[in-house]
């Protein structure tokens, strides 16, 4: 009877011991209690599927995500020369200005009026300025973008205009007069060929027999008609102004404009 009782006894105290399950709670809330709640998570949960987790990349571990819920920046892998585009980095893709060029942002322009040579003298009209500008790499202004940049280039102005902020001559034995700039933006009074030019009709052409078409009359080409003109702009003191038109196979001072470009070099004007 005593030996049935033990037994029974010592079953009873079997049944009363805690699952492995219940002791693992009671460690973590014993530390949590005592402020060693992450202490208790890292020794608790120290892999999962046999892979370790971990604050640091590892080969084979689960990397935890930070307190911004992302990755560390130390995870994520990069590229060799991936912040390059052809050994060149964005600043450099973006483009400088030329040498002697005002940055205007997205394009530069001339800081003074194109420099002429005495054999050039009287020979920048409209069609030679384009040539001129597009042999430096650039274009001829418009006449938007002329004003646009009065503030931060000195414009060719009126006598009375300050030579600090503008480009005054003042040379009395050239005589004073007023300066203005060529702009590429054009206008004209008339219509047809009389407005934009004409090629004419060559001697020595002839209609399509085929068609019977009659040979045509031969006509002189007007590529350079007096009713087409650009459009002039002055200082204007700093403002930038309008200052009427001119044929375009008249002479008039003129400058360039540029577009960024990598590694730019001195054009010829510099």
């Amino acid at each position: 009877m005593r030996r049935r009782h033990d037994e029974a006894g010592r079953r009873g105290e079997a049944r009363r011991l805690p699952s492995p399950a219940m002791v693992v709670a009671l460690v973590a809330l014993v530390l949590s209690m005592s402020g060693l709640a992450d202490a208790a998570r890292n020794a608790i949960v120290a892999s999962i599927a046999g892979h370790p987790v971990t604050t640091k990349p590892r080969a084979g571990a689960l990397l935890l995500l930070g307190k911004n819920r992302k990755f560390p920046a130390a995870a994520i892998p990069t590229v060799a020369e991936a912040k390059r585009v052809g050994g060149l980095t964005a600043e450099q893709l973006a483009g400088t200005c030329p040498p002697a060029t005002v940055d205007m942002g997205t394009w530069c322009i001339d800081s003074a009026p194109y420099p002429l040579t005495n054999a050039d003298a009287g020979k920048n009209n409209f069609v030679w300025a384009s040539k001129a500008c597009a042999t430096e790499g650039g274009w001829l202004p418009s006449a938007s973008e002329l004003i646009s940049a009065a503030s931060r280039i000195k414009l060719e102005s009126v006598i009375h205009d300050s030579q600090l902020t503008a480009t005054v001559d003042l040379d009395p034995t050239r005589g004073l007069k007023d300066e203005r700039e060529m702009s590429s933006t054009l206008v004209t009074t008339e219509a047809g060929s009389a407005a934009s030019g004409s090629e004419g009709v060559s001697e020595g052409a002839t209609g399509n027999p085929r068609q019977g078409q009659p040979d045509p009359i031969p006509v002189q080409a007007n590529p350079v008609p007096e009713s087409l003109q650009y459009v002039t702009v002055y200082d204007n003191f700093n403002n930038g102004g309008f200052a009427g038109s001119e044929p375009v196979k008249e002479p008039q001072n003129f400058r360039c404009a540029f577009n960024k470009a990598p590694g730019a070099q001195a054009n010829s004007n510099s």
